[in-house]
């Protein structure tokens, strides 16, 4: 099949390595999807003689070995994928060679060494996935790639810094760093202009503060931060990331990219965001190749995966195990559209914010082995949408709510609180009054009489006081004594004259 152009033999059970007639007969071939199948044997040998090959998905299959050299006859190479297979060895240096090579998946293998330095020369890159492999080393080679929009490294080895070129890109969309060994802190210079939608750097080595430049993130809808170093306090500028403050003004923009002969749509909503690659040859309906990435994001105890059109709806922060410090910024309540928060295992003091009862979409609130204080606000029952919720470990007291949705929490929610009273749990609770820091009706009481006995006594000293120290001066000053009796006689006499008056009458 000399003439053939394209070839779609994916999602099937065909095994073993692929025919030599097939590497050298198909020199016409420009579109090969063999994703989905059980092939082995080394991909892309030297006696290859496919030219015009621009697209290659051998994606979940179980190619190994070493890349060939065979590749490097692809002049014209646009997508290539060769996903969870068990490749070996380095990723080889003339792959930046493709001047036309906008996407690389080589996620899931066994690749190990350095990224190397010839990649920075895909200038037209947009995707790049070398998550789940052995890579180490810095990434230093990152700094030219200007063009790329989606960066997945993921469970690597890789050390360092983390390049600042790449928060400079105002293209990226998502940046999957996490599972690492960086170090260093999070880099400060982030355009105002960026249209970063996913920020994974979760376990890892970073160290200092939170920079608040990260609030220029406009877009942002997933964070995650944790299992890392940090410390400081939590910014309060985080309430201006217009994705999690609500979804009232939600607005679809659809683009597409001329990418010539094929397109790439992409779905980009300033509060949801979306992959999609579509790869379509001509104007005429031919099967296309089809890649939605997923994201694993911690909520609800445990990470979910987030792909494709679901992933427009999530929205989450996760900052725990880290060792933040300080009181909890009542400006995160304005983040209404988020749906999972974690701020636990972390050094937070002073009391939950009363805000936190605007956070009308939320699903998850883990605020667990903290320093927290005082009382779970009342308004948390406003939090209709509220699934699991943790304030374990914590120093918080009182009742705890038992309306709506905290009527479905038990005692592990709540557990490591010690003055913290589970009314779900303790039937004793509801004699315990709500406002500890109040006196109770018989405090009350008690307290009012002794007020009065004190008031009796204090009155009775005043008169036997004043009596004794009236009968002194009278004793000692006879001036004084003879104008008392004196006062008394006409007192008497007055009183004789109007009692012998009324009488008479």
């Amino acid at each position: 099949m000399g003439e053939i152009t394209r070839m779609d033999l994916s999602n099937n059970h065909f095994s073993g390595e692929l025919p030599s007639d097939f590497l050298t007969g198909c020199f016409s071939l420009e579109f090969l999807n063999l994703s989905n199948n059980n092939f082995n044997g080394q991909i892309f040998p030297q006696y290859m003689n496919m030219p015009d090959l621009r697209y290659i998905y051998l994606n979940n299959n179980n190619f190994s070995g070493k890349i060939g050299k065979g590749l490097q006859n692809f002049t014209y190479l646009e997508a290539l994928d060769i996903s969870n297979n068990k490749v070996s060895g380095q990723v080889p240096n003339w792959i930046g060679n493709f001047s036309n090579l906008q996407f690389l998946l080589m996620s899931k293998n066994l690749l190990e060494g350095n990224i190397p330095v010839q990649l920075s020369k895909l200038s037209f890159l947009i995707i790049l996935d070398v998550s789940e492999n052995k890579l180490t080393g810095p990434i230093t080679s990152f700094s030219n790639f200007s063009s790329i929009q989606e960066l997945f490294m993921q469970k690597n080895a890789f050390t360092g810094p983390i390049p600042k070129s790449l928060f400079r890109s105002s293209k990226l969309l998502m940046l999957n760093l996490r599972d690492n060994q960086f170090s260093g802190s999070i880099p400060n210079l982030i355009i105002k202009h960026s249209s970063l939608r996913v920020l994974l750097l979760g376990g890892n080595h970073l160290q200092g503060p939170i920079p608040s430049q990260l609030c220029e993130l406009r877009s942002l809808s997933i964070l995650d931060l944790s299992n890392n170093r940090l410390n400081g306090s939590i910014p309060s500028c985080f309430s201006r990331m217009i994705f999690w403050i609500g979804q009232s003004d939600i607005h679809n923009e659809y683009r597409s990219i001329g990418l010539a002969p094929g397109l790439l749509y992409m779905n980009y909503d300033s509060y949801h965001y979306n992959s999609i690659l579509s790869l379509s040859l001509t104007e005429d309906v031919f099967p296309y190749s089809y890649h939605s990435f997923e994201v694993n994001f911690l909520t609800k105890n445990r990470y979910d995966s987030y792909k494709g059109d679901i992933l427009n709806f999530m929205s989450g922060m996760d900052l725990s195990n880290n060792d933040l410090f300080g009181d909890i910024p009542s400006e995160i309540g304005d983040l209404q559209g988020i749906k999972a928060l974690n701020l636990s295992n972390n050094l937070l003091s002073r009391s939950i914010p009363k805000s936190f009862s605007k956070l009308k979409n939320i699903e998850s609130l883990d605020l667990s082995h903290n320093k927290l204080s005082g009382q779970i606000p009342r308004q948390l029952t406003e939090l209709t949408q509220l699934a699991v919720f943790n304030v374990s470990y914590n120093n918080l007291s009182g009742l705890t709510p038992n309306e709506r949705q905290f009527a479905t929490f038990d005692q592990s929610s709540y557990i490591g609180n010690s003055d913290l009273c589970v009314t779900l749990i303790n039937k004793s609770c509801t004699s315990v009054p709500t406002p500890p820091l109040l006196p109770s009706n018989g405090e009350e009481g008690e307290e009012s009489a002794i007020d009065m006995v004190a008031f009796y006594w204090s009155f009775f000293g005043s008169y036997v006081t004043i009596i004794l120290g009236l009968l002194v001066i009278l004793w000692i000053n006879s001036h004084w004594r003879m104008l008392w009796f004196y006062f008394i006689g006409e007192c008497i006499d007055f009183c004789f004259y109007w009692l012998s008056k009324y009488v008479s009458c």
